[in-house]
Order: C-alpha cells, then structure tokens, then sequence
C-alpha cells in the first residue's frame, strides 16, 4: 500500500475573509478520509503543534491547523506572536469561530473528503474547540485540557475570556474531554461542572481524568509531558475520531 503524506504551509479564508497561514497535511491517496482542525495551545503555532498535524495525516485524516495569530504578528516567531496574542487578551471568540470554518470549508473542499470534520484543541485551544463545536456544523470535537469553559479567568491571567457553559445545549456533535487530575485551569470541579451542563442537555459525551498529570500532559517538548496519560489519550482520540469521522 502506497505510504505518503503532504504537508505544507497554505492560505485559507478566515474570519471577515481574511487569508490568514494555516499548516496542512494529509495522505497522498484518494480518499474519501475525514478531516480535523488543529487548534493550537496558547504558546501558538510551533512544531510541536505542526507534528500533531502530521501525526493526523500519518492516521488518515486530512488535517489543518489555522494559525490564528496571523493577524497579530504575521511571520513572527511562535514565542513573539504568542506574546502579542496574550498582550491582547488572546484571540477572540467570533474571530476564532470564523478562522475554525474556514479550515472546515477548505478540508471539505478537498476532493478526498468525505464531508465529516472534527476539532481537537489543547490549552486554550480545547476551550475554542468547544466553542467551534457550540457554533459551526461538525462531526466530532475533542478538548484536551480547555481552561474556563466553565469559570472565569483569575485576575491578571494573560487569558481573558469569558465562560461557555451557557452554549452547551448548542453543542453540535459528540465530545470527548481528556484532563489531569492536577490541572487548576481547568480543575476537576470546573470539568465536573461541564459534565452536569452535558448531562442536563442530553448531549453524546464522554470524558477521561489521569491521575498523576496535570496541565499540557500532551506536550513533549514541556517539563509536563506525561508519557502514560498522552499515549492513553492518543488512543482514546484516534477511536473518537475513527468513531465519529470515518464513517
């Protein structure tokens, strides 16, 4: 069986129409597949969030990773585009919905698609994964570790945004929350919280807590990188998505 991929810097069409630089990979085979959006943690749009693009073309999906820092600092550094996010209190939500459909729309517009997308986000990105799924037409959505879902942000927190609860019954898709036991943003009562929200609304669920991992378990490249729990939760995402966007 032919084994390729293509991956590559594009151009998409984001919120407003704005082109904005998007990170792109998928199989070198015609398909049909499904398609994923990559929402980026909030130390931006690095490598190690590129490898997870190529991580889902390696699986099948055709997947694209909007850097939603464009407008902020085109062509910065990560580091210094995130920077200049936080300056600004991190994206806002309308413009990260818009940026979100517009990777939908091109991974759609793809000949090999088969018309279902997912989202998958770490960090802040796990929040904007929520809120995508709350807002567009989707097939699947998984939160890694979303901050302020529920709850606000403390007081001097480089993140200000505000909670979402209150669009859980929007919520367009089935849901798959991956967590540590020792993050504070989100902690387990906020993430409960979420669940009593998912349960009074009837909605297709299903959320995994490890023990011994707190915030940003997924990170390789990070002091929190916990092996046990990532790999566990790489399975857990690779059946959801199996589940919901290869049918």
């Amino acid at each position: 069986m032919y084994d390729a991929v293509l991956s590559e810097t594009i151009t998409i069409t984001g919120h407003g129409g704005d082109r904005i630089e998007a990170y792109s990979a998928r199989p070198l085979t015609p398909g049909p597949f499904g398609s994923v959006v990559v929402i980026h943690h909030m130390p931006g749009y690095d490598a190690p969030t590129k490898e997870i693009v190529r991580r889902f073309a390696a699986e099948g999906y055709a997947a694209v990773c909007p850097n939603l820092y464009s407008r902020e600092a085109p062509g910065a550094e990560p580091d210094d585009a995130a920077a200049a996010a936080r300056a600004q209190g991190g994206v806002p939500d309308e413009r990260l919905v818009g940026d979100v459909a517009g990777a939908a729309a091109h991974l759609r517009g793809l000949p090999s698609s088969n018309q279902r997308v997912g989202t998958i986000g770490y960090c802040s990105g796990g929040r904007q994964s929520f809120l995508a799924a709350c807002s567009l037409d989707l097939q699947a959505a998984v939160d890694c570790y979303g901050a302020f879902v529920t709850g606000r942000p403390p007081e001097g927190f480089p993140l200000q945004v505000e909670p979402l609860d209150h669009l859980t019954g929007e919520l367009s898709c089935p849901l798959l929350g991956l967590f540590g036991a020792e993050d504070q943003h989100p902690s387990p009562a906020e993430n409960a919280a979420l669940e009593e929200e998912l349960k009074k609304h009837g909605k297709d669920y299903e959320f995994h807590t490890y023990e011994g991992a707190g915030h940003a378990f997924f990170a390789v490249d990070r002091p929190s990188y916990r092996p046990q729990a990532a790999v566990d939760a790489w399975g857990k995402v690779l059946d959801f998505f199996g589940r919901h966007l290869q049918g």
